[in-house]
């Protein structure tokens, strides 16, 4: 553990608590992944820019940390605290019922409790777009994709991504990956790296990542295999301009901000929040790194899509857990 950590969880003075105090817990990966946890920490910036108020942060470094953060939070005065991901949902359901006057938002999971907010978000929807694009650019109708934890999030990622591409070509090819079944998962770009290499060597000439940092391995290997890569969660585009395609964004940064902000205003309410295409939660990045790759024509053809889901005209599977 940091000293920093150390002294986080061994500080047995409280200051007064002032009258409203956000506070967020990222999971593994950190706050700079350049992924889901960036976004959610860009979300808390832009509160504390717009408003001069402060929050508090902590990064997990070992799953027993979730529990003692959001604790420490909570007896320090914390208001508001949001916990990003969804590996949080047991120690978030825990803390709360022993700090009923405490907020909890949680992000991509849902525990039911009355100072619980569980924001969620319809990922195979973006997903969706994009396997779209990676059937309408691919040139051997092949195209591959890189998970990071075995888990049912990520195959919602994954199916999204299979009926966009299956909607456009019924015939394309589609190797699939996960990189692993524990939290670990999410910080390997180097296994990433050397999954995507596999695929690229099967044929496979654009791959999709859900992998949070691990993904990063992967983009960098499209770039060196000359391939597209697409990005997630947060707008990746710029890592390697020209070489992604595009990137499926998930507004957790939007999210968190909302958050912080309604819970200052006193509009904060418990419950569930589900955010698609239809309500801006989630969609596919589009700007001067990938606009060469996204023809008029394809972009066309994507925002037709994306009305007809919104429409309900075209109909994205939810993945089911067997």
């Amino acid at each position: 553990m940091s000293l920093c950590a150390a002294a986080f969880f061994a500080s047995p003075v409280y200051a007064a608590a002032p009258a409203f105090a956000p506070a967020i817990v990222y999971d593994f990966g950190g706050k700079f992944d350049r992924s889901f946890n960036q976004s959610a920490s860009e979300g808390a910036e832009k509160f504390k820019k717009e408003t001069g108020i402060a929050f508090r942060e902590f990064e997990i470094s070992n799953p027993a940390q979730r529990e003692q953060a959001l604790t420490q939070l909570a007896r320090r005065g914390a208001t508001i605290i949001v916990a990003v991901g969804f590996t949080q949902a047991s120690a978030v359901e825990k803390v709360a019922k022993q700090f009923p006057a405490v907020k909890f938002t949680i992000i991509d999971a849902t525990v039911d409790l009355p100072n619980v907010q569980s924001v969620n978000f319809r990922e195979q929807e973006s997903s969706f777009l994009c396997g779209m694009a990676a059937a309408l650019v691919s040139k051997i109708g092949k195209i591959g994709f890189v998970g990071g934890m075995d888990i049912p999030l990520i195959r919602k990622f994954a199916l999204g991504y299979v009926e966009g591409a299956k909607f456009v070509n019924p015939k394309i090819e589609i190797l699939q990956n996960m990189t692993g079944t524990t939290p670990a998962a999410w910080g390997d770009p180097t296994k990433g790296a050397e999954l995507a290499k596999s695929q690229f060597g099967r044929g496979a000439d654009v791959i999709f990542h859900a992998a949070g940092a691990t993904g990063i391995g992967v983009m960098q290997a499209a770039k060196d295999a000359g391939r597209l890569s697409i990005g997630c969660d947060s707008n990746q585009n710029y890592l390697h301009s020209g070489g992604v395609l595009t990137s499926a964004v998930k507004a957790v940064n939007v999210a968190v901000h909302k958050t912080f902000l309604d819970a200052k205003n006193g509009s904060w309410k418990p419950g569930v929040i589900a955010l698609g295409l239809a309500e801006d939660g989630v969609g596919y990045a589009l700007d001067e790194h990938n606009r060469k790759l996204i023809t008029p024509e394809i972009e066309a053809r994507l925002n037709q899509a994306r009305a007809d889901i919104v429409s309900g005209k075209i109909k994205v599977s939810e993945y089911k857990a067997q």
